[in-house]
């Protein structure tokens, strides 16, 4: 098993600046850099105070100028937003200004709000078909000369140009749910990002039982697969308490968002009322203690070790949460020093 952190500025209050959420953003990274972590992933976003990270190309190649041993990947570029030229020429770029640390994960997205305000008019289905385009033209570029027609994009024969550092070009990982989604990405020979959100481990193992299906029926190398989730190291019993609670909160406000029917001002959602995050029975905090990845270090640890049994490859620690700088760090810092060694 290797580890990952997943991690983005995410702004619960309009004083705390951007500057101040950037520096702790980098402190967070450097401490995965230190750690023997394998990658750092960040995502695209925009217009969100919740998540902040329009340009993750750009804040990997910022990351690489303060870091030394980190992979570098977006987590997750929303394909439907990109032309694959140039997708291809952006990700070539950050991987020779890194030196060769970039992987490209790679969605459909999932915000409303954002198609909104960028794609008018598209829906989910749109943009995963954008996505399945857009993804295996990404190899083709960079190898160069490759012209195409297709239902969203058509170009005659072009070339990503810098050329990337590594050969065929950075890894690419697509985010998969339905069995669908992990058939594509691995009948074109990309690794996988899933994510369960808050659900628990039923939908944990449910999602890898889709990969194994989709890799029965492939007959190249068996890709890699990484779980991405919400997880939480706690110095005693109630401090896992006080972080169920805080991550409640943040699924809260996450459902809000996705359903993009409460107002935003200055990149900020009207605040949800005690009242509002009492009655959202599904996001609970004891339902947050049970189904994340939360715990005592023996407790993340036991669980853990669960995944590996499953056949992760990779276990991403998602950060993000609404919680201060320093409850994040100090969780990080323990699950560095209590939890990693077991999986050495």
């Amino acid at each position: 098993m290797e580890f990952s952190l997943f991690a983005h500025m995410d702004r619960m209050s309009p004083e705390q600046s951007h500057e101040t959420l950037h520096a702790e953003f980098m402190s967070l990274c450097k401490i995965a850099d230190e750690s023997g972590m394998r990658a750092l992933w960040t995502g695209e976003h925009h217009g969100m105070d919740f998540t902040i990270s329009p340009n993750p190309l750009m804040e990997l190649v910022n990351i690489a100028n303060h870091t030394k041993n980190l992979r570098l990947g977006t987590g997750t570029i929303i394909a439907p937003f990109w032309h694959p030229i140039k997708l291809a020429g952006e990700a070539a770029a950050a991987d020779m200004l890194t030196g060769g640390r970039i992987e490209l994960g790679i969605a459909r997205g999932a915000y409303s709000y954002e198609y909104e305000r960028l794609m008018p008019g598209m829906d989910a289905w749109e943009a995963g078909q954008r996505m399945r385009e857009i993804a295996p033209l990404l190899p083709k570029l960079w190898e160069g000369d490759c012209a195409h027609e297709g239902a969203y994009f058509s170009f005659p024969s072009a070339t990503a140009a810098p050329k990337p550092v590594q050969d065929g070009g950075p890894p690419i990982w697509i985010a998969a749910r339905d069995p669908s989604s992990h058939e594509f990405g691995v009948q074109n020979g990309f690794n996988i990002q899933v994510t369960p959100l808050w659900q628990g481990i039923e939908e944990i193992e449910t999602l890898m039982g889709r990969f194994n299906d989709a890799c029965n029926d492939y007959s190249g190398p068996r890709p890699k697969i990484m779980l991405l989730h919400h997880t939480y190291v706690g110095s005693d019993q109630a401090d896992v308490e006080r972080a169920s609670q805080e991550l409640s909160r943040f699924y809260c406000n996450f459902g809000a968002w996705f359903q993009n029917k409460r107002a935003v001002h200055q990149g900020r959602l009207d605040p949800l009322t005690q009242e509002e995050l009492d009655a959202n029975a599904m996001m609970a905090p004891s339902n947050m203690r049970r189904d994340l990845t939360i715990g005592t270090a023996r407790d993340v640890i036991d669980r853990i070790k669960r995944y590996e049994d499953l056949g992760y490859d990779e276990f991403s620690f998602w950060i993000d949460s609404g919680m201060s700088f320093e409850r994040k760090r100090a969780s990080l810092e323990r699950f560095v020093e209590d939890v990693m060694p077991h999986f050495q």
